[in-house]
C-alpha cells in the first residue's frame, strides 16, 4: 500500500498534466519534416524520448530547489514533493539527475544517428532544466525564465527536431518554433502569475513580479494571440494548418479569466487550460501539416 501511494506521488511530482505539452514541439517538428519529404521515424522517437524526460527532470528540479529554498511552502496549487515533505530533498535531487540522464542517453542516440555537435544543444537544454530554480543563481529568480523556456522548449526542440531529420531549418520551422515558444512561455506566465504575492515573499524575482499583475495579465495575453497570428501565417505554406485554430474557444476561455482578473484557484485552471492550448495546437498543427502534404 506504502509503495502504491509512493508511486502515486512520484507520478504527480512529475508533473504530468506538463507531459503531453512537452513533446509537443517534438511531434511539430517531425511533421514539419515529413511535410518536407525528410522524415525518420527512428529520430522522431528518439526526439521525443528526449523532450519528455527533460522536461520531467526540469520539473523534479524545480520541486527540488524551489523545496530547500523554502518557495513553495505557501503557494497555490498542488502539493510539491520536498515542500510537503512528503520525500526527501536528496531523494527528488536523485529523480531529477536520473531522468535528466535517460535524457541525455536518447541525446547521445540522436547524436549518433544525426551530428556530433548536437552533444552541445543538449548539454545546453539540460543545463537550462537545472538552472531555472537551481545553483546559486538561478535565472528564473531573476527574470529570465520565459526567455529560457521560449527557446529551450519551444524553439530549439521543434527546429532540431527538424533538423535532424531533413539537415535544413526553413522559416517556417522557425515559425512553428516560435508558436510553440510563445504557448509554453504563455503556460509559465500563467503559473507564475498566480505566484506573485508568495514569490514576492520569497524574493524569487520572476518576470511577472516584475512586471506586476497587469501588464503579467497583458503579457500572457499577447503571447497567445500573437502564435494564433502565427497559424495562420503558417497555413500560407500549409492550407490545412488552420486545424489548429479549432482551440481557439479553449484558448479563449482561459484569456478570458485573466484578462476579468481571475486570482488564485481560477488561474490553476488557467494553468492547466493553457497546457491543453500547446497540446491541442500542436496536435492540429501536426496534422494540418501532414494532411496539406498528403492531401493537396
Amino acid at each position: 500500500m506504502a509503495l502504491r501511494q509512493d508511486l502515486k506521488d512520484w507520478v504527480a511530482g512529475s508533473r504530468p498534466r506538463t507531459l503531453p505539452a512537452s513533446v509537443g514541439p517534438a511531434v511539430l517538428g517531425g511533421a514539419l519534416a515529413y511535410g518536407s519529404g525528410h522524415f525518420d521515424l527512428l529520430k522522431e522517437v528518439v526526439a521525443v524520448f528526449v523532450a519528455l524526460f527533460l522536461q520531467i527532470g526540469t520539473n523534479y528540479a524545480n520541486d527540488y530547489s524551489d523545496g530547500i529554498r523554502g518557495t513553495d511552502e505557501n503557494r497555490n496549487g498542488p502539493k510539491r514533493l520536498v515542500a510537503s515533505k512528503t520525500f526527501e530533498p536528496r531523494s527528488v535531487k536523485a529523480a531529477a539527475v536520473i531522468s535528466f540522464f535517460v535524457a541525455a542517453v536518447f541525446g547521445l542516440i540522436l547524436v549518433f544517428l544525426s551530428h556530433w555537435w548536437l552533444i552541445f544543444v543538449g548539454m545546453a537544454s539540460i543545463a537550462a532544466g537545472w538552472y531555472y530554480t537551481g545553483g546559486k543563481r538561478p535565472y528564473g529568480y531573476l527574470g529570465f525564465g520565459e526567455v529560457f523556456t521560449f527557446l529551450f522548449f519551444g524553439l530549439v526542440e521543434t527546429v532540431f527536431t527538424f533538423y535532424v531529420q531533413a539537415n535544413s531549418v526553413d522559416l517556417e520551422v522557425v515559425a512553428a518554433g516560435v508558436v510553440e515558444g510563445l504557448l509554453i512561455t504563455a503556460v509559465l506566465v500563467a503559473n507564475n502569475l498566480r505566484d506573485i504575492p508568495t514569490d514576492k515573499e520569497t524574493n524569487k524575482l520572476t518576470l511577472a513580479v516584475r512586471l506586476g499583475d497587469s501588464r503579467t495579465r497583458v503579457f500572457y495575453i499577447t503571447l497567445v494571440v500573437v502564435s494564433y497570428l502565427l497559424c495562420v501565417a503558417l497555413a500560407f505554406r500549409y492550407p490545412i494548418a488552420l486545424l489548429s485554430l479549432v482551440s481557439i474557444p479553449a484558448a479563449a476561455s482561459a484569456v478570458k479569466v485573466v484578462r476579468s482578473g481571475g486570482m488564485g484557484k481560477d488561474l490553476i485552471a488557467v494553468l492547466g487550460g493553457t497546457s491543453k492550448v500547446v497540446l491541442y495546437v500542436s496536435m492540429l498543427l501536426s496534422l494540418g501539416v501532414v494532411l496539406s502534404k498528403v492531401i493537396l
